[in-house]
């Protein structure tokens, strides 16, 4: 059971259950392990203290030895999954395709095995940073707008208007594919309304406004 206040929390859990599920330990409720939270999802580890992973993850392993769940690790039984016959991608169906993906502050939410796939597809990879550089890689004929945080940096992207000017000219050839994520769709629109209530122009690729709130809102 997780997040018990006290012994007697514990307790009512465990009385709760019925005969054939014991309750095997109780974790106590502790901010040792947890993660800081933010709309739409997780405060990144990169915004972080530097040890702040590996001291969860300690504490993590102290609270399961504290709660005396290790001694039934061994009884464990194994877990047999199936394996799955998976079709092999051509490694030149992507030949001559050069990715841009735009990755920092602002848009991180990716995946190293898709990147990993792309690649392995024969496409070439290259990452760029909507914040800080000028344009998107010259040789780039695609464009990846993941997802991440753009409302956080919002005014950053929206000041950077050689980026916007070069990924709206992009835009325009109407010859490359383009795929924007949640974030990066924000990043698409003609404006970005922060928590803050401040409006930010973006790249206007499409039209529409996209409005960040609180919880209350």
């Amino acid at each position: 059971a997780n997040k018990c206040g006290s012994n007697y929390h514990a307790k009512l859990v465990g009385d709760a259950l019925p005969d054939d599920l014991p309750l095997l330990a109780a974790l106590k409720r502790t901010d040792a392990v947890r993660l800081p939270e933010r709309h739409l999802g997780l405060v990144q580890p990169s915004e972080q203290g530097k040890d702040f992973i590996e001291e969860c993850l300690e504490a993590g392993a102290n609270l399961l030895e504290e709660a005396g769940i290790m001694k039934h690790i061994d009884n464990l039984e194994d877990i047999c999954f199936q394996s799955r016959i998976i079709d092999t991608p051509r490694c030149d169906a992507l030949a001559g395709t050069t990715i841009a993906i735009a990755h920092d502050d602002a848009f991180s939410f990716t995946y190293t095995a898709n990147i990993a796939l792309l690649e392995n597809m024969g496409a070439s990879v290259h990452f760029f940073s909507p914040i800080k550089d000028d344009s998107i890689p010259s040789q780039a004929n695609a464009l990846w707008l993941p997802g991440g945080y753009p409302e956080l940096h919002a005014k950053e992207l929206s000041e950077n208007t050689n980026m916007l000017a070069s990924i709206r000219s992009f835009h325009k050839e109407g010859k490359h594919p383009i795929l924007a994520e949640c974030g990066g769709f924000l990043y698409c629109m003609d404006t970005l309304i922060d928590l803050d209530d401040n409006s930010w122009p973006m790249a206007a690729l499409m039209p529409g406004i996209g409005t960040m709130k609180n919880r209350a809102g």
